[in-house]
């Protein structure tokens, strides 16, 4: 069971707050709540709370916010001015000062972490497409893990192919223009990283997926390149590659 975490419209307890938010739980009563946006509470760390306690670059959120609110930390390729804003899931954080960039990765302990990574590979972001649907004038239209929306329109060359695309696949796309580059199905070969549940961070090839009712709770199970086994469900698998991820996904 994911624990949910629930919170007041503005206001959210350090108690309550998500347990793989690096902060005190006792020192103060109040922490960021992270603002509407691409990623849902419990699967986000809030933008202020990255730069002070993760990145070290303030001691305090007023700091953190100054910081941000100057324009000096890149979500995605843009600049983003709200320290509630939300960062999830393979999101990319670029820090202009220091030439450097990170990206978030599942992580055994924490969930979620950040992991350097070199810049050829900064434009660059694995999403996972939740929801496939016909638009207007028969163009598809994806939207992803993170809130994005990409539409394959009818009259292009890529409109046969991604009528085969499924949910839970993943697309690998450039950040900020959102140019589909790959299509990696969610499938029995593929290599996958588990981003959710008790099993979070395992990285492994897909041995078989079992369908009983609906295919977000079939059971995949996974095999790591050292042999180990791991069981989860479909909708906690994120597919990264076949033969080796195409972004970094582990440290």
């Amino acid at each position: 069971m994911v624990r949910r975490v629930k919170a007041s419209l503005r206001h959210l307890r350090r108690s309550v707050a998500p347990p793989f938010w690096p902060i005190k739980r006792k020192e103060y009563t109040w922490t960021v709540k992270p603002s509407p946006g691409p990623h849902p509470l419990d699967n986000s760390i809030p933008l202020g709370i990255i730069v002070r306690d993760v990145l070290g670059y303030a001691q305090t959120m007023k700091e953190a916010r100054r910081i941000i609110s100057s324009g000096k930390i890149i979500v995605d390729g843009k600049p983003v001015k709200d320290y509630k804003f939300p960062v999830g899931l393979m999101d990319v954080i670029h820090v202009p000062a220091e030439d450097k960039y990170f990206r978030v990765i599942p992580d055994p302990a924490r969930k979620l972490r950040l992991a350097e990574i070199k810049p050829d590979e900064a434009g660059l972001k694995i999403a996972q497409i939740r929801r496939k649907m016909t638009v207007s004038n028969g163009n598809l239209q994806f939207t992803l893990h993170d809130g994005r929306n990409i539409l394959v329109k009818k009259d292009s060359d890529l409109y046969q192919k991604a009528l085969s695309f499924k949910t839970y696949d993943a697309l690998l796309i450039t950040i900020p223009q959102q140019t589909l580059q790959t299509h990696i199905p969610l499938d029995k070969g593929t290599l996958a990283i588990v981003y959710e549940g008790r099993n979070v961070g395992f990285l492994g090839t897909i041995q078989s997926i079992q369908q009983v009712f609906k295919r977000a709770r079939s059971l995949v199970e996974l095999k790591s390149p050292e042999g180990e086994i791991s069981r989860t469900i479909l909708q906690y698998v994120l597919p990264v590659g076949t033969e080796k991820p195409l972004v970094t996904v582990k440290v």
